[in-house]
């Protein structure tokens, strides 16, 4: 019965206006926000007591935050529209449908492109660029650039990131 109303809850405050309110009030849930974080409209989190977002990062509308497993994401961290973060799912060996899950890390100045998909346990390094549509199974190397199903590295991004994200978002006390 909780979740149901936490669900909610949740539904309700990604539709309201402002993205300091959005914020104040999924805080008050139990995220762990930073500042100048911008949370676009439609976006799901599951379970925000196990969920941190470092300073100045971005959440595009209708993303898929699940945090039952614990997800930290850092700072400057640009995770475009209708991009989904799993840390929990099924084990599709398992005779009882199983569930199997571990937190996924995603670092500083990553940048998770619309629709793409990332599975439990993932880390991301410092920098890197996940493509649009791509799944990630499997951890990213720092600065690099990786796209497909499965997500393998297809370029390498420049190191050399210095940027705030939440310059334009309203600031959060």
């Amino acid at each position: 019965m909780r979740f149901v109303f936490l669900y909610i809850v949740i539904k309700f405050i990604s539709k309201l206006p402002f993205h300091t309110l959005r914020v104040l009030l999924i805080r008050a849930l139990g995220a762990n926000i930073g500042t100048s974080v911008g949370l676009y409209r439609g976006f799901e989190i599951r379970s925000p007591m196990k969920l941190h977002i470092g300073n100045s990062s971005i959440i595009g509308h209708d993303c898929i935050l699940d945090a039952r497993k614990g997800l930290n994401i850092g700072s400057n961290v640009n995770i475009s529209s209708q991009a989904i973060i799993w840390t929990l799912h099924h084990d599709v060996q398992s005779s009882d449908f199983k569930e199997v899950g571990a937190p996924v890390v995603i670092e500083d100045y990553v940048w998770i492109c619309s629709r793409a998909i990332i599975l439990p346990g993932v880390k991301i390094g410092k920098g890197a660029v996940v493509a649009s549509g791509a799944v990630v199974a499997s951890n990213v190397e720092a600065y690099s650039i990786v796209g497909g199903i499965p997500a393998k590295k297809i370029g390498i991004r420049s190191a050399n990131l210095d940027y705030d994200l939440g310059k334009n978002i309203a600031p959060i006390i």
